[in-house]
């Protein structure tokens, strides 16, 4: 048997590795595809072997054959020939009683759909599974491995409807994550440009905005490196050898390191945020300049002294595919554990804000729903700023939510996550009246230093 696949079987192994990566999810299991490719292979040699020692029967007889999924022995016409379900699956212990059947038909032909795609109800081989917010990017990379899967089979309902989530969630991240790009770049420019605008205020906010900019970036360019691995064409055995090497991982395990520095650049500069204007509430009294660099320390230093013993913990231990699953989750709360820590010094930090502000509202209030208004006010724009809707889903981690709260978090999460770069240029760059007073100020001059132009008009 040659090692270059035809149409129908090629499908097979596409669907194989879409089956794998979902296997892999919720377990974590880094290695699982390289190590169910391996078995593969024997699990092939094997049979290829079994079919050259084998004698042929008499008459009229479907062929033996290997379909890239499972081992088929010659079948007689009008019998559906059922085999064990294939050991080199990831879940294989939980179905290894359970069977795949073909269809013989009454000419000694196997039977297909559409004249080309074998026809194989492997329903009892396969393992439901759930997604988790990590690994949501690697499985809307698989897509094009799912549109080659066929369709027509058992259970193909349930991967298709997985599939269309998956898809749906990543539109929806990407859509996020381009609309607060392209808001965080125009915000960084205005406060760049206005000279008028800065300040060590505004110097936090430009960092802030760098650092959600730099995070949407560096997701997009992760998803890019999956989308151009998982889209490669494979037409030979080598192929799958060549897509699971660690030298085609590098450039996404290059952009995986990225972009969890930037998430955790992000976090800490939620913190600077909230640091500096508690210590403006409370009124103390210290050097910007000098408390300026221990911001910047703070929130670009930080994350350099967790994302390097992660990367080491990955290199030695989980050295496999592009370092987005988790084998061992201890690994994964060295960049947890600091996110989290930040989520809830950012919650006190908030909490003894609101308390200032409820005291000096208090103190000056006019009347009791202008009073309520303005704290509601205060209260909404200090969440995005500080990162606080993060808290709520703190004490629900991936392993402890399952099946729809599972899919539900992951949407809430990945909605406000993109997004919130967005929102945050939106109330704090454009609708500032500091910012918008400025805009005029330098519209009107030059207005009049352009007066034709604005007569032509």
């Amino acid at each position: 048997m040659r090692d270059v696949l035809r149409p129908g079987y090629r499908q097979s192994l596409f669907h194989l590795a879409w089956m794998c990566l979902l296997s892999s999810m919720p377990q974590g299991g880094a290695k699982v595809l390289e190590k169910t490719f391996e078995e593969w292979m024997r699990y092939r040699d094997e049979c290829l072997r079994r079919m050259a020692s084998e004698p042929y029967p008499a008459g009229i007889f479907c062929n033996r054959t290997f379909d890239m999924y499972a081992c088929w022995p010659d079948g007689s016409p009008g019998i559906t020939v059922n085999v064990s379900c294939p050991f080199y699956l990831p879940w294989f212990e939980k179905v290894k009683y359970g069977l795949v059947s073909r269809r013989c038909g009454p000419d000694g032909q196997w039977v297909t759909v559409n004249g080309s795609q074998p026809w194989r109800d492997y329903s009892q081989c396969e393992e439901e599974t759930a997604a988790t917010v990590e690994e949501v990017g690697a499985l809307a990379q698989a897509r094009s491995a799912v549109l080659l899967a066929p369709a027509h089979q058992r259970g193909a309902d349930l991967q298709e409807g997985a599939r269309r989530l998956m898809v749906s969630f990543k539109v929806l991240y990407t859509v996020g994550y381009s609309l607060s790009l392209l808001t965080l770049v125009s915000a960084l420019l205005i406060l760049t440009v206005f000279r008028k605008l800065h300040c060590t205020r505004n110097y936090i906010h430009a960092n802030l905005f760098a650092s959600f900019g730099l995070r949407a970036t560096s997701v997009m360019v992760k998803d890019a490196l999956l989308e151009r691995r998982w889209g490669m064409e494979l037409v030979q055995v080598a192929d799958w050898e060549a897509l699971l090497s660690h030298e085609v991982a590098l450039g996404c395990r290059a952009a995986q390191v990225l972009m969890q520095y930037c998430i955790l650049a992000n976090h800490y500069w939620f913190l600077v945020e909230a640091v500096y204007l508690y210590k403006l509430l409370i009124g103390a009294v210290f050097s910007e300049k000098n408390y300026y660099r221990l911001y910047l320390y703070l929130g670009w230093g930080t994350p350099v002294l967790f994302v390097v013993p992660w990367v080491a913990a990955k290199y030695l231990k989980e050295n496999a595919e592009c370092w987005a699953l988790n084998e061992n989750m201890a690994y994964w709360w060295i960049i947890r554990i600091p996110i989290l820590l930040a989520s809830l010094i950012n919650l006190l930090i908030f909490m003894r804000i609101l308390k200032v502000i409820l005291a000096k509202l208090r103190a000056n209030q006019k009347g009791y729903a202008d009073y309520k208004l303005r704290l509601a006010k205060a209260t909404l724009t200090l969440i995005p700023l500080f990162g606080i809707h993060e808290v709520v889903f703190i004490f629900a981690t991936d392993e402890q939510t399952t099946g729809i709260l599972r899919y539900i978090k992951v949407f809430f999460t990945l909605f406000l996550n993109s997004f919130q770069g967005f929102l945050v240029a939106v109330l704090y760059c454009f609708a500032n009246k500091e910012v918008k007073s400025e805009m005029k100020k330098k519209w009107q001059l030059w207005k009049l230093d352009h007066p034709m132009l604005c007569c032509a008009q």
